[in-house]
């Protein structure tokens, strides 16, 4: 069965606003960016998300205000944002409506939901805030059709009278987006590398669009079934993708694009030319506190002076840094699709990227 897509038409038939969704990869490793740059142009929104260990994917979708709830453990791009910039304002904000497990919990929730069970107990939070302190109140779990009822709750085990466990719920995932190394045309997929949660939200979801780097025969992916890690019947579409996962690293393929992702962490301290100019201000006021507080300090004098000369150029227009905003427009918006995006980061940076195979990654990037 042929279930190759083009890009949009993927994300356009199987992407639904409202759909519960779990992305593949690992913060800044096979992150499925082309898809999520295609989700932010279409417009789909308000999901129920189980992110996993997520980076700037999820990031980019909470700050464009698509998240609807969000179930995760840590969101960072790590070595660059120790905890992404959008998904810490939303929750210093209370604009996002977010819960929170420990990863290896909320790895083995995804895992019991390729399983089929109902729930599961784990005894891993025990005796930590996590029991205790709940993102998502009960009553507000009520008015969620797509968050269970209950964050966790501890029961006794069965087999063992007196002895109590935690009980957590499993995704009911819609929705599963995952960037693989090969596929074939019926969707048998190729990871190397770490596999991370990929194969259990491709299992556990009723809906998986699979992107790829090459899209390879059904007899290529024959030679060797010792390699197959997703099996055509989990896949509803395969999209040809090179260099799908950037600006995040894609093993054996391209490291991570150290440029874009430093960009990203600067640009998406602020949401908007606004929020700078307001940022800018109260970091200027801060800064002249210090400096008044210790008159005698030269070092904080210039700091103060700095400060003041940065948030009075971006109120009169003149330096606005760049913002979460103008980098969505640079790299989502102002291009019609994926192999526009290419064209725009352009071939000799893209090549940069590529891993040197006796090494495994790359050291011209």
């Amino acid at each position: 069965m042929n279930k190759v897509y083009s890009l949009h038409d993927a994300v356009a038939k199987f992407v639904e606003s409202g759909d519960c969704v779990s992305f593949g990869g690992f913060t800044t490793n096979r992150k499925p960016y082309a898809v999520v740059n295609e989700i932010l142009r279409q417009g789909q929104k308000d999901f129920t998300v189980w992110a996993g260990p997520a980076g700037g994917d999820w990031d980019m979708l909470i700050g464009e205000g698509r998240v609807k709830a969000y179930i995760n453990c840590y969101t960072a791009n790590s070595g660059y944002t120790n905890v992404s910039r959008r998904f810490r304002a939303a929750i210093e904000k209370g604009a996002l409506t977010y819960e929170d497990y420990s990863q290896d919990v909320l790895m083995l929730q995804l895992h019991a939901a390729s399983l089929g069970l109902p729930f599961l107990p784990v005894r891993l939070m025990q005796g930590s805030g996590l029991m205790k302190y709940w993102g998502i109140s009960e009553e507000q779990r009520k008015a969620l059709d797509k968050v269970d009822d209950l964050k966790c709750v501890e029961i006794e085990n069965p087999f063992n009278p007196g002895e109590k466990v935690v009980a957590v719920p499993t995704p009911k995932l819609d929705l599963a987006v995952i960037h693989v190394q090969k596929a074939s045309p019926d969707g048998t997929c190729i990871i190397e590398g770490d596999e991370f949660h990929d194969v259990d939200i491709a299992v556990a979801a009723r809906k998986v669009i699979v992107t790829c780097e090459e899209l390879v025969s059904d007899e290529y992916i024959r030679r060797d079934p010792t390699l197959t890690r997703i099996f055509g019947e989990c896949i509803s579409a395969v999209v040809h993708a090179p260099y799908g996962a950037w600006p995040s690293q894609c093993y054996n393929y391209y490291d991570n694009d150290s440029h874009a992702l430093k960009e990203y962490d600067k640009a998406s301290k602020y949401q908007d030319a606004e929020d700078a100019k307001a940022q800018l201000a109260k970091a200027a006021a801060k800064a002249q506190k210090a400096a008044d507080a210790k008159p005698e300090d030269t070092k904080l004098a210039d700091a103060a002076a700095k400060a003041k000369k940065a948030a009075d150029d971006a109120a009169a227009g003149t330096a606005v840094p760049e913002t979460f905003a103008d980098y969505l427009e640079k790299w989502v918006y102002s291009v019609k699709d994926h192999d526009e995006l290419l064209d725009k980061i352009g071939g000799s940076r893209l090549m940069r990227l590529k891993n040197e195979p006796h090494l495994g990654y790359s050291t011209r990037h």
